[in-house]
């Protein structure tokens, strides 16, 4: 196994991105017509996404499939604090 992504992957998780990108902004648009708050499935999708695009950016543009375990949990837990954050601030907004 080599050490660097090669260019079949780069390409397929471009591909992904992109797509997932896609998704995110049809569910954004999805209720434009009234400019309120996304729905919560909406914004869940977005989120979902927006996880999923992560992980997909530190496990092959930054290479950390290749890392140890401590760099790959360190990376993804802080993914997961910021999307939780995130989360939080709009149920926050939405629910006050």
């Amino acid at each position: 196994m080599t050490a660097l992504p090669g260019t079949r992957r780069l390409l397929t998780t471009w591909a992904i991105l992109m797509g997932l990108t896609l998704v995110s902004m049809l569910s954004a648009l999805s209720d434009a017509d009234d400019w309120q708050t996304l729905p919560l499935w909406s914004a869940a999708l977005v989120i979902l996404a927006t996880a999923f695009k992560a992980q997909r950016l530190l496990m092959v543009y930054l290479n950390l499939r290749m890392a140890t375990s401590a760099w790959k949990g360190a990376f993804v837990g802080l993914v997961i604090l910021t999307l939780a954050l995130i989360g939080a601030g709009y149920l926050v907004a939405r629910f006050t």
